[in-house]
């Protein structure tokens, strides 16, 4: 048994709706018994949830992927910076001004070389990467 039913559209639900039937070549009521069925499916709830789940799956790699890549680099600085400092010698007071005009040259050479290094597309990740698969194909 059919029951008739008056609904109210927007206008461009309507036009979908229209467009959709005619595509299709399908009775607009057909395609609302269809969109109702489906909405109204016990079976829509765990298809968004499974939905919701993939997605949240994907997001919880891509910040394991980012937490990696980021243990990677505090551990490149560290060990830079570790290196850096033992290997420098102590200033004397005298020297200052010339520290200080040395050190910004320095700076800005390395803010070209990161600069060109990051338009490249290089990645410390790939490079670290490659040497890990390099010496485990050595070995």
């Amino acid at each position: 048994m059919k029951v008739q039913a008056k609904v109210f559209l927007p206008s461009d639900v309507a036009r979908a709706l229209d467009e959709a039937a005619r595509r299709t070549r399908r009775s607009k009521s057909e395609i609302m018994v269809a969109a109702l069925a489906s909405y109204l499916s016990p079976d829509s709830a765990e298809a968004t949830e499974a939905a919701v789940t993939r997605r949240l799956d994907r997001i919880n790699r891509q910040i394991e992927r980012l937490e990696r890549d980021l243990t990677i680099t505090n551990e490149a600085l560290a060990l830079f910076v570790r290196t850096w400092l033992r290997n420098s010698p102590a200033l004397q007071t005298a020297d200052d001004q010339v520290s200080s005009d040395l050190g910004r040259e320095r700076y800005a050479r390395f803010l070209e070389v990161l600069a060109r290094r990051l338009s490249s597309g290089r990645l410390l990740r790939d490079e670290v990467r490659q040497d890990v698969q390099g010496e485990a194909a050595q070995t």
